[in-house]
């Protein structure tokens, strides 16, 4: 049986000073008090091994790239408040009214336990130079080159982490035998492609994992990526085969900096 950490009571923990050990990663994965359909998706997603392999530290100083619903919010803030840093950087969509905000206004004893910024295409200035040990970010890099901007955004997150910082990127693997949209409107990319876009960035690979793939993930739906769960883009229709499918099949690459 897995042992459970109450995120609440160890966020308070933390801010009053208690001489309390702070959680561990493990501990913070499994807090009561994450909300239940981020846990439901624990199984997919791998949390704890996906962080584990980017070689996450509790001293490090951490920039997460647009947290979406803030699902890798409620592991991390809590696990790197004593000792590390942890800052956000949002997005357009991340702002008010967001899934993001909503998941905040429930979750406000997480309000000490991070700092934000903005990164966008036009705010690239997003951190101080080499001041990042880690910078990760969970599918969102098709986002970029959906935008015509990736190379922009990569050149800047080259540029905020030190000198053997490692950049943990996460997204949705396209076949390799079909020719790479640019754009990624589908959601998907190529993992060679992915690869060389960001090597060409500054960046060197120094590992892949499979804790994320989905062989049954074909990457031709009507919807792109989004006809699978958990968006269900075509609502009810075919919703048992997507299901049975499951969520999109997943690269997941760790990259350090190299001194150019």
């Amino acid at each position: 049986m897995k042992a459970v950490y109450p995120l609440a009571c160890a966020v308070s923990m933390i801010v009053s000073g208690n001489a309390l050990a702070a959680p561990t990663l493990e501990q913070s994965v499994h807090a009561i008090t994450r909300d239940a359909r981020f846990v439901a998706r624990d199984q997919i997603r791998h949390p704890l091994e996906e962080l584990q392999f980017f070689g996450l530290r509790p001293d490090a100083n951490v920039i997460e790239i647009w947290p979406g619903g803030g699902y890798w919010t409620q592991i991390l803030a809590p696990y790197l408040h004593e000792k590390g840093a942890y800052t956000l950087a949002l997005g357009r969509e991340d702002q008010a009214g967001s899934a993001f905000s909503k998941m905040m206004e429930a979750h406000p004893e997480l309000k000490s336990t991070f700092k934000t910024t903005q990164f966008d295409g036009e705010h690239l200035d997003f951190a101080p130079p080499a001041s990042a040990d880690f910078v990760l970010t969970f599918r969102n890099l098709h986002n970029w080159m959906e935008a015509g901007n990736a190379p922009q955004m990569l050149a800047a997150i080259h540029r905020v982490l030190k000198i053997g910082g490692i950049f943990g990127v996460e997204d949705h693997r396209g076949h390799t035998n079909a020719p790479q949209d640019p754009h990624a409107e589908d959601g998907y990319i190529r993992q060679p492609y992915a690869i060389a876009l960001i090597e060409k960035a500054g960046f060197r690979l120094v590992g892949s994992s499979e804790i994320n793939a989905n062989p049954r993930d074909t990457a031709n739906w009507p919807k792109g990526v989004w006809t699978l769960p958990p968006t269900f883009a075509l609502g009810d229709k075919d919703r048992a085969k997507y299901t049975a499918i499951g969520e999109g099949d997943n690269f997941v690459l760790k990259f350090e900096k190299i001194d150019r």
